[in-house]
């Protein structure tokens, strides 16, 4: 089947979509990336995203907005031939076990490409007693389980997130979101007049300083141990006590040295001890080489770009796994790991959305 996947990360950079040929059953299914996108956000409309993310938007404005990402997801996906789409949608709000909210109507995805939609995957796992994140570990583990091979693929977005694989056990998984990522780098990057720390520049430009990061780093949510989920709303500059204090490439540096802490301080606390062989690190933040050199410095296994491990763009992994999570829906079988989740039952989630004039 030919499946399109649509992921808007808590970065509110765009789109990334991967269309993938998906094929077989669990634990046996195989993958072939086809196409891969990025569409960013005109400044606009993350404008409007940032906004909502820090709960500024009124009910109208949030209503306009879920529609206006519905019809920038379609222009997005405009000639790619799927037979199935599956959009993440873009996280405004997560407050587990309360409340989790994604926006961008799917029902203009479903108009453009003629096909269905499987949208709307975290209530399910809410409902179901989950966190309703993170929902990558399962595809994950089918798409890089390894027998043999003990293997952490790290995603370093918005917020980072992290999917321990002991081989191809689903018994032995571990996922969890290790804290902040990128959005407290872009959020530092943009008071210097840029949308984000292209390569890590201008971290590599400041200095750290280790007693505020070191501060930052007594929050509990580092100790709590998983499954946990967090977002964009509680990893804020303004809610990092004396981050006012410090300034242009200080502060980015600052930050970034914080979130690698944070990262590898996760990894030597929750994985490490389970046996670990090395770690891929995907999402923005594997472009960043001053992160990336701050986490091959902590962590005492090798750690590896994803594209240099698979190939593949590290913007791929996240759509690519929504992809399978839809596919899963749309076969009717369970797509979430409980475990990774906290729930109590493994959730079939997703709604599906037929396009119009199409029966059930």
């Amino acid at each position: 089947m030919r499946v399109l996947g649509l992921m808007s990360g808590t970065s509110a950079d765009g789109v990334d979509l991967v269309l993938a040929d998906l094929k077989g059953r669990p634990p046996d299914l195989r993958y072939r990336v086809l196409e891969h996108r990025h569409r960013p956000f005109p400044e606009e409309l993350r404008r409007r995203v940032r906004a909502a993310q820090r709960g500024q938007t009124d009910v109208a404005g949030l209503a306009r907005l879920h529609h206006d990402l519905g019809r920038f997801f379609a222009e997005a996906a405009d000639g790619l031939q799927a037979e199935l789409a599956v959009l993440s949608g873009q996280t405004v709000w997560h407050d587990p076990p309360r409340a989790t909210l994604q926006i961008g109507e799917a029902a203009y995805l479903a108009e453009a490409l003629g096909v269905p939609v499987v949208a709307d995957l975290r209530p399910s796992d809410l409902a179901a007693g989950g966190e309703g994140a993170p929902l990558v570990p399962y595809p994950d583990l089918l798409l890089f389980g390894e027998d043999g091979v003990r293997r952490a693929i790290l995603n370093i977005g918005g917020i980072a997130n992290v999917t321990y694989l002991p081989g191809r056990d689903p018994e032995g998984v571990v996922a969890f979101d290790t804290g902040p990522g990128n959005a407290l780098i872009d959020e530092a990057a943009e008071r210097l007049g840029q949308r984000m720390d292209e390569g890590g520049e201008l971290a590599q430009a400041g200095r750290v300083f280790a007693s505020q990061v070191a501060f930052w780093l007594a929050d509990p949510y580092f100790r709590r141990p998983p499954p946990k989920s967090t977002g964009r709303e509680v990893w804020r500059l303004d809610r990092l006590p004396g981050a006012g204090t410090l300034a242009g490439t200080d502060l980015i540096a600052t930050v970034t040295r914080f979130v690698a802490e944070s990262v590898a301080g996760a990894l030597l606390r929750f994985v490490a001890p389970l046996g670990l062989d090395e770690v891929w690190v995907a999402g923005g933040g594997a472009k960043n080489r001053v992160l990336m050199a701050h986490l091959r410095e902590m962590l005492p296994v090798p750690v590896r770009a994803f594209g240099e491990a698979t190939g593949l763009d590290p913007s791929v992994r996240e759509a690519l796994a929504f992809a399978v999570l839809g596919y899963l829906r749309w076969l009717g079988l369970p797509n979430v790991l409980p475990r990774a989740t906290g729930a109590r039952r493994a959730a079939v989630a997703g709604k599906v959305l037929l396009p119009s004039g199409e029966g059930i």
